[in-house]
């Protein structure tokens, strides 16, 4: 929520109890849950009072890093595996990065994406 703009830094969040009804979940789920956040410094919770995500924007940029590691480590292992030369990926990527809304419309790959295709 807060990588995508829906949250943003200083916002409060919904109590512990508010979200596990919400969700329809066990309170200790969400606790544990908001634990984690707090670890991570995420979020911060103030004694009765409600969890606030942080005002720290390097924690936020910190943890964006963290969560694209993963996915770009695997892009990357497989490019390498198919012996895909650096330039030639960074142009893949430009592409496919410019023109993502017309080849990936509504979370299914276009069908003008073979189109686009054929133009790389």
């Amino acid at each position: 929520m807060v990588f995508v703009g829906k949250l943003v830094c200083g916002d409060v969040i919904p109590s512990r109890r508010e979200l596990a009804a919400e969700l329809k979940v066990n309170l200790n789920t969400v606790q544990k849950a908001y634990s984690y956040m707090e670890d991570i410094g995420l979020i911060c919770t103030e004694k009765n009072r409600l969890s606030k995500i942080t005002s720290d924007l390097s924690v936020i940029s910190e943890l964006k890093k963290q969560y694209i590691k993963e996915p770009v480590i695997d892009f990357i292992r497989t490019m390498k595996s198919i012996n895909t030369e650096k330039k030639e990926v960074i142009q893949l990527i430009d592409y496919y990065y410019d023109n993502f809304d017309e080849i990936y419309e509504g979370g299914e790959i276009d069908d003008t994406s073979k189109k686009l295709d054929e133009k790389i």
